[in-house]
């Protein structure tokens, strides 16, 4: 097995520790150790137990001055602010919790969309020193988990501290977090297809590919057969449950997934690149959650902020390398969103040409184009 391959199983199962409620054991490459709880997977018992790895001074409780040693709460900066919590100048800010902290504040504080339901509590201290290696990655596998970005860190200062934690949970390092995204990508693999005849499209055929991990797969669906030396029609569709498949009026994404088959299949061939990101990345349930937020009128970008998410959290790398090892490096991009015309050349794919792939608006999804061509730059 290679090291891409040991790291994203490694990663893969600290995903699935971390959804279940169970905290992990980070190690940094400052040799740094840390334990990690997914905040909205977070208990009464379990944020307690949790604590007792590490006692917080009570200078810090109270004046959110330096500390090095005390469990906090760790939220994104954006996340922060939607709170009015002072920033610190860092992508992640950490508030100082005990074992007396109430596990409903802690989920209160980690999902944005409780924020109009339930008056919010404060003002919150919050440390003032940078966030350790191990405080970063913490959040970004919360992410990676498709869970809200927060989690609880307790950092372990003492030696038998650590080696009992390593006996009791499963170790990750932050290295082979921070490169998870790229490793799954580099590590996918063909492991299925078979021709699928569709409504749009009867010459079609669709193709699976799955990281070394086990992880999420993406599908490949090929309309005709495409040249390999010439660039070709392509779409990257991010998979999108409501739109795709309960026909939402929300979005315009089962209208753009439809079209570019049909398109593809009226000029003779195409590939779709049907991609697991839901929600431009952040996972179906956080996307029900940012719905919740519009629904208070909240736009999408606003919505994600709030949610502590970036406006997009979605790469490109998946995308590429399914396109290579389909055979193809050049491509006539069928988008209106800029970023994927960019983020697709700097995987090394040739952009020729973007296609315009745009559809009328309806009374339900107006605000939201409106929103895609005012604030992320799509050109409607």
């Amino acid at each position: 097995m290679s090291i891409t391959e040991t790291n994203t199983i490694a990663v893969d199962r600290a995903i699935a520790e971390i959804r279940r409620g169970r905290p992990i054991l980070l190690e940094s490459s400052d040799g740094e150790n840390a334990l990690a709880l997914a905040a909205e997977q977070a208990t009464p018992d379990s944020l307690r137990d949790l604590c007792t790895w590490g006692p917080i001074p009570e200078a810090a409780v109270h004046d959110g001055s330096e500390y090095g040693t005390g469990a906090v709460l760790a939220l994104t900066e954006s996340r922060a602010a939607a709170l009015h919590i002072k920033p610190t100048g860092h992508g992640i800010v950490l508030l100082p919790i005990d074992q007396k902290t109430d596990v409903g504040l802690v989920q209160t504080l980690a999902d944005g969309s409780m924020d109009l339901a339930q008056p919010m509590r404060g003002p919150f201290q919050r440390g003032r020193r940078a966030p350790h290696e191990v405080e970063g990655a913490a959040v970004q596998l919360a992410k990676a988990a498709r869970l809200l970005p927060s989690a609880v860190v307790v950092p372990l200062v003492d030696q038998t501290d650590i080696y009992t934690a390593e006996s009791r949970y499963l170790t990750v390092t932050t290295a082979q977090i921070s490169g998870f995204e790229t490793s799954a990508a580099l590590s996918l693999r063909q492991v299925a297809e078979a021709p699928v005849p569709l409504a749009d499209a009867e010459d079609c055929r669709l193709v699976a590919f799955r990281p070394a991990d086990g992880g999420i797969e993406h599908l490949a669906i090929i309309v005709g057969d495409p040249d390999r030396h010439s660039p070709v029609l392509t779409r990257l569709h991010s998979e999108c449950f409501t739109g795709d498949l309960l026909a939402s009026l929300k979005c315009d994404c089962g209208e753009q997934l439809r079209g570019a088959i049909a398109l593809m299949a009226e000029q003779g061939s195409g590939v779709l690149l049907y991609l697991a990101q839901e929600g431009r990345g952040i996972g179906l349930m956080n996307k029900l959650r940012a719905y919740s937020l519009q629904a208070e009128g909240f736009d999408t970008v606003e919505a994600n902020l709030r949610l502590g998410f970036d406006a997009d959290e979605r790469v490109f790398r998946p995308a590429a390398e399914m396109l290579r090892l389909l055979g193809f490096s050049q491509v006539r991009l069928l988008t209106n969103n800029p970023d994927k015309v960019s983020g697709l050349e700097a995987c090394g794919i040739t952009v020729s040409e973007r296609v315009t792939h745009a559809f009328p608006a309806n009374v339900h999804n107006e605000f939201y184009l409106r929103t895609k061509k005012e604030r992320t730059g799509h050109l409607l």
